[in-house]
């Protein structure tokens, strides 16, 4: 082989698509030491997004003061790529549930420091902002991060205030005509791989809430704040998002980048492809690896294993899929762009023990595939 393109997403919970890339790059160097190998950790949004971007495509990282979820100042950041022309936002960088420690309350956080990043980096002069959603400890549909561009909230007094979680439901009014000028012709993409709407049972309060702090009464109460919100949007800025695909996503921050920032929602490794210019990128590879922590029938509705299949199989190179296990239902896969699954398991062990090898099995079965490659190649030639 003369040419591979690693482009897998992480093992969740034991391994990043970082060190992913970093150990079977190190078996192909091995096997196949002139061999050039293209790494893409793949970013899903949530925190170590901004990196994964970074170290796919270098470039630099800005570090800005802004607010945390309770409105304290930190130091936050975000990414710039594509020389300088794209800039990459993961909320959990300032909204993150991480930074909220034994603080959780989806009633008092705010995503007011994600408006204050996307703010920075359009008077930056970009083009174009990435923003993953994932990782949060909010649920206010992204009007805090609303409010900090310059969109006012008003209650039924006639005051403008900021609304969190828990004072959605007081919105009379929202006021787009005071959001930053800086914002205007900077193309705006959500990263946003799950397709919840913005309340109800499958919405952003009930299914999410509980994780960030949230006991059944206060999911209830969260659902019918976003509920409301819903309304005001569809009253004020004649969107109906409500059960639009991801709308619900962190916290409904979703429905806010689409209603407050004219934001395209896109599945994340869509993003990541189109980023990198992935058609340019695998263009003479012979091989690509990808992968995730399961293989199931979730992976079929477009997730990073499905869209990077789906493109390589445009220009005919073939996609290797390393996963931590796979399921029963993935034949469909193949009829995608897949040529072939491997699970990285040796052993029928509880995940509880498998995790802890889980370096070691990776390794272990990406050299036994390019062991067989090689034995191929050779005798071929």
């Amino acid at each position: 082989m003369k040419k591979v393109v690693l482009i897998p997403d992480s093992f969740k919970g034991t391994l990043s698509s970082a060190r992913i890339c970093e150990i079977i790059g190190g078996r192909v160097a091995e096997h196949f030491p002139d061999c050039q190998v293209v790494s893409i950790p793949v970013a899903d949004g949530g925190e170590g997004s901004v990196d994964c971007f970074l170290a796919a495509l270098g470039g630099e990282k800005v570090r800005v003061t802004v607010k945390n979820p309770f409105f304290e100042e930190m130091e936050g950041f975000y990414g710039l790529v594509d020389g300088g022309e794209t800039a990459v936002v993961e909320m959990a960088a300032c909204a993150g549930l991480p930074l909220a420690e034994d603080r959780k309350d989806p009633r008092r956080t705010t995503t007011y420091g994600v408006g204050e990043l996307i703010l920075a980096a359009a008077a930056g002069g970009v083009k174009k902002i990435i923003v993953g959603l994932g990782g949060s400890a909010t649920n206010d549909g992204g009007c805090g991060a609303a409010a900090a561009v310059g969109v006012k909230f008003y209650n039924n007094k006639g005051k403008t205030f900021v609304p969190t979680g828990g004072t959605t439901h007081q919105i009379a009014r929202i006021d787009m005509s005071g959001r930053d000028r800086r914002l205007e012709g900077v193309e705006i993409v959500a990263m946003c791989d799950i397709d919840n709407p913005m309340y109800g049972p499958a919405g952003a309060a009930y299914v999410f809430g509980p994780q960030k702090g949230a006991d059944p009464e206060t999911v209830r109460f969260l659902d019918e704040g976003i509920k409301h919100l819903a309304q005001v949007i569809r009253q004020d800025l004649s969107r109906d998002l409500a059960f639009m695909p991801g709308s619900g996503a962190a916290g409904a921050m979703g429905a806010g980048m689409a209603a407050f920032f004219g934001a395209r929602l896109q599945m994340g490794i869509e993003t990541v492809l189109d980023t990198v210019r992935f058609a340019d990128v695998i263009a003479g590879a012979d091989m690509i690896f990808t992968g995730e922590g399961r293989m199931d029938s979730q992976s079929l509705r477009g997730k990073a294993v499905i869209g990077v299949a789906r493109r390589a199989r445009l220009q005919n190179v073939p996609v290797v899929v390393i996963a931590g296990g796979a399921d029963d239902g993935i034949d469909p896969a193949y009829g995608m762009g897949v040529t072939a699954v491997f699970s990285i398991n040796r052993l029928p062990e509880d995940f509880s023990v498998s995790r802890s090898k889980s370096a070691e099995n990776l390794a272990l079965t990406a050299d036994n595939i390019l062991r067989l490659i090689k034995a191929a190649e050779e005798m071929k030639g």
